[in-house]
């Protein structure tokens, strides 16, 4: 048995404190992304991961020592360290002759490996080499996909949500203007993915809505898929799974669009609208002729008997 998988009694009011928080919930805590370096990981690799992890905190762990392992071989070293720190998003770095400045990225469902993307590094562009204003820690970023791959191949609908996972940040009820600061802009092209991140820059415009301008802030990554490993659909069903105390209960005759419109049904009874009262007007009253033919023909008829 792992020494992490025995049941650990609390001796103290921190370590209670620390097991109350990885205990499952209605509403899960935020994310936490590890960012772990590989055994012979460039410099490259090591800056992005810097990079990454910049826009991560404070929700993200750096491992700054060199770990041995290999994610698509073998996967128990990450779930190791998963469980460790309460992570379940992970980017892995590292380089070799085979595959040059490579990352893996990925999540865990119940402190195992869901799904995970390799994607190898073609042009890199960090966040010192960009002498802009850089955006305040914890702020919660805007996301855009441009591609019709996005939507199309299996591999990069998965990679979508993958990123939109590891990037999203916390779940905010309401939104201020002044809070969007920057935009992670995701291209899928050619085979290739670019990835790039400006910042948001509100200006006076002379009315209420601001002139939005961007400015490039860095990083910006040139990527290309390499390995995937995705879940089953089944398993990944079951990762999607909501519990039914969070399920909304349905409520008749009221429906909502993708807006968040309410629309309400109204059951009435049949009306008869010649009964309806209307305004009165001289123009519409009606002729003592015309009175006299509508109570001829709303008399009922006599049947005649033989």
């Amino acid at each position: 048995m792992d020494a992490l998988d025995r049941v650990v009694k609390p001796k103290t009011k921190r370590a209670k404190r620390f097991l109350e928080k990885q205990e499952p919930k209605l509403s899960e805590n935020i994310k936490n992304a590890m960012l772990i370096k590989g055994g012979n990981a460039n410099l490259t690799v090591t800056q992005v991961l810097r990079d990454v992890y910049a826009l991560k905190k404070p929700y993200g762990v750096l491992y700054k020592k060199k770990n041995i392992t290999r994610p698509f071989e073998d996967q128990t070293s990450l779930e190791f360290f998963s469980k460790k720190s309460d992570c379940s998003l992970f980017m892995f770095g590292s380089h070799n002759k085979k595959r040059p400045n490579n990352l893996v990225i990925g999540r865990m469902y119940d402190y195992h490996v869901l799904d995970m993307i390799e994607l190898g590094i073609e042009k890199f562009v960090s966040l010192k080499d960009i002498k802009n204003s850089k955006c305040p820690e914890g702020t919660k970023p805007m996301l855009i996909f441009a591609g019709d791959e996005f939507d199309v191949t299996e591999d990069y609908r998965r990679l979508k949500n993958l990123l939109i996972d590891f990037f999203r940040g916390p779940t905010v009820p309401n939104i201020r203007l002044a809070g969007l600061d920057y935009v992670l802009h995701f291209t899928a092209l050619n085979g290739k993915i670019y990835f790039q991140s400006y910042k948001l820059l509100l200006k006076k415009s002379g009315c209420r809505t601001p002139l939005i301008e961007l400015e490039e802030m860095g990083p910006s990554l040139d990527l290309v898929v390499r390995r995937t490993h995705l879940a089953s659909d089944d398993l990944y069903k079951l990762s999607m799974k909501m519990p039914k105390a969070l399920k909304p209960k349905k409520r008749k005759n009221i429906s909502q669009d993708t807006f968040g419109t309410k629309y309400g049904r109204i059951h009435m009874q049949k009306q008869d609208l010649s009964k309806l009262q209307t305004r009165k007007m001289k123009g519409l009253k009606k002729r003592p002729a015309e009175r006299i033919t509508e109570d001829q023909e709303n008399k009922p008829k006599r049947i005649k008997n033989n």
